[in-house]
């Protein structure tokens, strides 16, 4: 049986290019047995951290009435843990950013978490995506002992669909089949 994959899809345009990688992955990652939940964040309702400090001392909770809970949930039954960004100005999407900060009351509670990162850009040059995955690989320094298990560079990418057509499409089958396993 093959691992729980949560994939994050931060996408504000559905059918972009970040999703398009996402669900690429996916199928990778189902052809080598995973189970696979995706979440697309444009479709919940998620509002910023409000820096109130509840869930400092009651882990688990929040003073905002939102939808991070079920996300939360299904962080906690994922063995892997993938996030997908468009970058916008270096740096991943507002939805991205804004559900990140909410893991403040449950990262300490998920040791051991393993993560991908997918991100997409319409340059043509990869390293115009460093600063983007930077903002992610926070992530590996706050969760207790978290590890990056891969990247997908979506360089090349600017009309939805674009992503279909670069060597990102199949590195994102690729990274699938190989999460399902690890």
């Amino acid at each position: 049986m093959g691992n729980n994959i949560l994939v994050i899809n931060s996408s504000p345009r559905k059918g972009g290019n970040s999703e398009t990688l996402c669900d690429r992955l996916i199928e990778g990652a189902q052809a080598n047995g995973a189970t696979c939940v995706k979440v697309s964040l444009r479709e919940k309702k998620i509002n910023c951290c409000i820096a109130c400090d509840l869930c400092r001392s009651n882990p688990w909770t929040c003073s905002i009435d939102d939808d991070m809970p079920e996300i939360w949930e299904k962080m906690k039954e994922a063995d892997v843990i993938v996030l997908s960004t468009p970058s916008y100005f270096f740096s991943v999407s507002a939805q991205l950013k804004m559900t990140i900060d909410r893991f403040r009351p449950v990262y300490k509670s998920m040791p051991g978490k393993k993560f991908a990162f997918i991100a997409t850009v319409s340059g043509d040059e990869p390293e115009l995506l460093e600063k983007t995955f930077g903002a992610m690989n926070g992530l590996l320094d706050c969760f207790p002992d978290a590890s990056e298990e891969g990247r997908v560079y979506g360089n090349s990418a600017w009309l939805p669909g674009d992503s279909r057509n670069t060597k990102a499409y199949e590195e994102a089958y690729e990274l699938g089949k190989r999460l399902a396993s690890i």
